[in-house]
This record gives C-alpha cells, sequence and structure tokens, in this order.
C-alpha cells in the first residue's frame, strides 16, 4: 500500500500464513494488514476443500475419489488464495454495530 510493490506469491503466502495480523512489507519495511473484504473473500474459500463431504453425503460417489479431491481441492485453495489478498496501511475490524441504529 505504501510502497505499491506487489508481493510475490510466496511472499505472500509467508506473511499470511502466520497468526499476527500484522504483516511486515519486504520492499518498503512498513506494516501492512489484510483488509476485511480480503479476509472475507479468503474465508469462503475454505468450504471448497470440504466439498467432498458435502458431495459424499449427497451422490453415491466412490470414497476414493471423494477423498483424492481433498488435496487437489486444497492446491487450488492455495494457488488462488494470494491473489485475493488486499493489503492496507490500517487493521481493520468487523463493525458489528453497522444496521444497528
Amino acid at each position: 500500500m505504501n510502497c505499491n510493490n506487489k508481493w510475490s506469491w510466496k511472499q505472500t503466502i509467508k506473511k499470511t500464513t502466520t497468526l499476527s495480523p500484522e504483516m511486515t512489507c519486504p520492499y518498503c519495511g512498513e506494516r501492512q494488514y489484510q483488509t476485511q473484504k480480503s479476509k472475507t473473500k479468503n474465508t469462503l474459500l475454505t468450504p471448497i476443500v470440504l466439498l467432498p463431504l458435502l458431495l459424499m453425503s449427497i451422490f453415491n460417489i466412490p470414497r476414493a475419489i471423494l477423498l483424492s479431491l481433498f488435496p487437489v481441492l486444497f492446491v487450488i485453495v492455495l494457488l488462488i488464495y494470494p491473489f485475493l489478498v488486499k493489503l492496507s496501511s490500517k487493521e481493520e475490524y468487523i463493525d458489528f454495530s453497522k444496521g444497528k441504529q
């Protein structure tokens, strides 16, 4: 956000898989935070990995095929994830008071 440099796929994965919400830019050293909208989009990727469980309960598909889908879907999500990450200079929180007026 500060220096307008794009992080590489590897840098994005490395920075976003820590427990700290704060990420230090590898180019300018400034603190960066994932936007709330970006966090929401990436949270929606998690159910994709669990899709085989839903398919198994609805359709009569062999378990071997469904179990082989887990690693494939995990890799797909891992490949897509960094492209959905958007950064901000300020840490954002969910505002639960919105709409309550």
